[in-house]
C-alpha cells in the first residue's frame, strides 16, 4: 500500500487544503501511518491528537487515529480544542512522544489541515516533506495501536492562570475586558478562564460554529475586529482579545478601540519581561516595527530579527534560549513560565499581568508607542517559480550599492526614511510587501523604492492577494 498526496498540500510549516478537492480521510490516514513510522523510528511510541472546530475535523481525526493505530503507534484523543491545548497535552504528559492537531487555523471554512509536534520540536519544512515520500513509497511499519480519551480542558485552563503570576487578585479589582473567539476552537476554554479570572469579562462568539457565521476568524484584518471594537466601546472596557480560528494567534484592541498589532504586544510583553529578565534576548519577525527593536535595546534586551513563520521562530528560541519572541501575525510565544509555543489564550493572560505589573493599562502602554506610519501586509499573486528567483534578484542590484540590507529573510532595506521588505511566503504563490516611516513622504519614496525593483524583475504590485 501506498499513498499519493495533492502536492499542494505539504506546505512549510504545516499541512494544508481543501476538503474534497486537495484533502481527504485517506490523506489524514496516510499521515498518521508515516508520522507513526517516524516515531517508532525514533523511539517514540504515543501521540496526542487534537481537532478544532470545523465541519470536516473529526472525520478526519477518526481517519488520523486508524493511521496512527495501523503503524503500531497509541493516541491520546483529546477532543475538540484550540491548537495550544494540543500543545499543552503534548508538552505536559509524560507519556506522550508527540502531537497532532487537525485544524484549518484561520482559513475559510472548506480548508483543514494538521500542526505537528514531534518529540518536543516543531514538525516542518523537510519533516512534512519526509511524510510525502513516505506515503508514496509506502513505507510503513504495521502494527497495532490503541487509543484512549483524555480530558484535559480543566487541567489547559488552570495552567493558563498561573500566567497571571500571583499578582494579587485585588489588582484586577475594577478591570474589564471583552472577548471575541470568533466560533472558533478557543470558545470552551475561553468560557471556563472568563469565570476564574478576576475583573470583569465580556465573551461574545464562544460557541463554536466552523461555518463561522459572524466573522472570519482572523484578527490580523482589521475588519474581524469590528465587533469587538464595538462591545468594547459598548460596555466601556479596558481593553478587548480576539483569536484566530484555532487559538494560536492573538489580535488586541485598547479601550479606545485601537488596533495593537503583534509587534506591538511584544513590545508590552518585552517591557515587563526584561525588568526581571535583563539582557534577555527577545525574538521579532522580519516584519516587525523597528521601534520593537529600538525599544527592547533601550530596555537592556537583546533584540534579534529573525524569519517569519511559527515553527522557525520556535526552533530559533531553543538555539538561543530567548524567553519571549513574536510574529506581526499574532504568534506570541512565551518561554518565559510556560512552554515556548504560541498561545492566544495564555498570551492574553500575560497581557492583563503585564499591565498589572507595569502599573499602567492597556490604552496607555498602546498610547505611549511611537507613532510610525506603516503599510499592512500587502500580499500579491506571482508565479511560485518566480517568487525566489525575484527576491534573489533584488538582492543581486543591491549588492553592489550602498543600501543597509537584512537578508535574513528576504530583502530589508533601512534607508534615512524608515525600512521597507519584500520577501516570498513559504506557505503562497505570493510575495509580500511591507513599509514603514515617520512621515507620509518618507512611506511614499519607500513604496517607490519596492515599485522600483518589483518592475526591475518584471513584476508590479498589481492584485492583492487574499491568505
Amino acid at each position: 500500500m501506498s499513498h499519493q498526496f495533492d502536492p499542494t498540500i505539504l506546505r512549510e510549516y504545516d499541512i494544508r487544503g481543501v476538503i474534497g478537492q486537495t484533502l481527504s480521510e485517506d490523506d489524514a490516514r496516510a499521515i498518521g501511518r508515516s508520522f507513526a513510522t517516524l516515531l517508532r523510528r525514533a523511539g517514540g511510541s504515543k501521540v496526542a491528537v487534537g481537532y478544532d472546530g470545523r465541519t470536516s475535523s473529526p472525520m478526519l481525526e477518526e481517519a488520523l487515529v486508524e493511521g496512527l493505530n495501523a503503524s503500531g503507534v497509541d493516541a491520546v484523543r483529546i477532543g475538540m480544542g484550540a491548537t495550544p491545548m494540543l500543545y499543552y497535552a503534548e508538552a505536559s504528559a509524560e507519556d506522550v512522544d508527540g502531537g497532532i492537531q487537525i485544524t484549518g487555523s484561520h482559513n475559510p471554512p472548506d480548508y483543514n489541515g494538521f500542526k505537528m509536534v514531534f518529540l518536543g520540536r516543531p514538525f516542518f519544512g523537510e519533516d512534512i516533506q519526509k511524510l510525502g515520500e513516505m506515503s508514496a513509497a509506502g513505507d510503513w511499519l504495521d502494527g497495532e495501536g490503541t487509543f484512549e480519551s483524555r480530558d484535559i480542558l480543566d487541567a489547559y485552563v488552570d495552567r493558563l492562570l498561573e500566567g497571571l503570576g500571583g499578582i494579587d487578585p485585588s489588582e484586577f479589582a475594577g478591570l474589564r475586558v471583552g472577548w471575541d473567539a470568533g466560533n472558533g476552537a478557543t470558545g470552551p476554554a475561553l468560557e471556563k478562564l472568563a469565570t476564574r479570572l478576576p475583573g470583569l469579562h465580556y465573551a461574545i462568539y464562544t460557541t463554536v460554529d466552523g461555518h463561522f457565521p459572524n466573522h472570519h476568524p482572523d484578527p490580523t484584518e482589521e475588519k474581524n475586529l469590528a465587533d469587538l471594537k464595538a462591545l468594547v466601546a459598548a460596555k466601556n472596557l479596558d481593553f478587548g482579545i480576539a483569536f484566530d480560528g484555532d487559538g494560536d494567534r492573538i489580535g488586541a484592541i485598547d479601550g479606545e478601540g485601537r488596533v495593537i498589532w503583534g509587534d506591538q504586544l511584544l513590545m508590552i510583553y518585552a517591557e515587563d519581561l526584561l525588568a526581571k529578565t535583563p539582557n534577555a534576548t527577545i525574538i521579532a519577525d522580519v516584519k516587525a516595527s523597528r521601534a520593537l527593536f529600538d525599544q527592547v535595546s533601550s530596555q537592556g534586551g537583546k533584540p534579534l530579527m529573525w524569519k517569519t513563520g511559527h515553527s522557525l521562530i520556535k526552533s530559533k528560541m531553543k538555539e538561543t534560549g530567548s524567553p519571549l519572541a513574536g510574529e506581526m501575525s499574532g504568534h506570541v510565544f512565551f518561554a518565559d513560565e510556560y512552554y515556548g509555543y504560541d498561545d492566544a489564550l495564555y498570551a492574553a493572560v500575560r497581557l492583563m499581568a503585564a499591565s498589572s505589573r507595569l502599573g499602567k493599562t492597556v490604552t496607555q502602554l498602546r498610547g505611549e508607542m511611537p507613532d510610525m506610519l506603516n503599510t499592512p501586509e500587502m500580499r500579491f499573486q506571482v508565479d511560485e517559480a518566480r517568487k525566489f528567483a525575484a527576491i534573489d534578484e533584488v538582492k543581486e542590484r543591491l549588492s553592489g550599492t550602498d543600501a543597509e540590507v537584512n537578508d535574513t529573510d528576504g530583502v530589508r532595506v533601512t534607508t534615512a526614511d524608515g525600512w521597507w521588505l519584500l520577501r516570498a511566503s513559504n506557505t503562497q504563490d505570493v510575495l509580500v510587501a511591507r513599509a514603514e516611516s515617520d512621515s507620509q513622504e518618507g512611506l511614499d519614496r519607500l513604496m517607490a523604492q519596492i515599485d522600483e525593483q518589483l518592475a526591475a524583475s518584471g513584476l508590479e504590485r498589481g492584485e492583492q492577494a487574499g491568505h
